[in-house]
């Protein structure tokens, strides 16, 4: 059964892509592209899977907010 899960992509200072799935807990990785990223973050959700079971539910998605203070 296939599962979606949302991924939050952050750039950080170096100029890696950071990828990390809120519903799944220590469930995270980094690469140079997107392609790379995108390959190692479901990698990543496989393995997150294995080892914690059934994902927790972290409530629907409604987006992203960029606020200057």
């Amino acid at each position: 059964m296939k599962r979606e899960f949302n991924v939050i992509i952050e750039r950080d200072a170096e100029g890696y892509y950071v990828a990390r799935v809120p519903e799944l807990r220590g469930c995270h990785t980094q690469a140079k592209s997107l392609d790379t990223l995108i390959k190692r973050i479901r990698e990543a959700i496989a393995l997150c899977l294995e080892v914690e079971g059934e994902a927790q539910s972290a409530g629907e998605f409604v987006g992203v907010q960029r606020i200057t203070v």
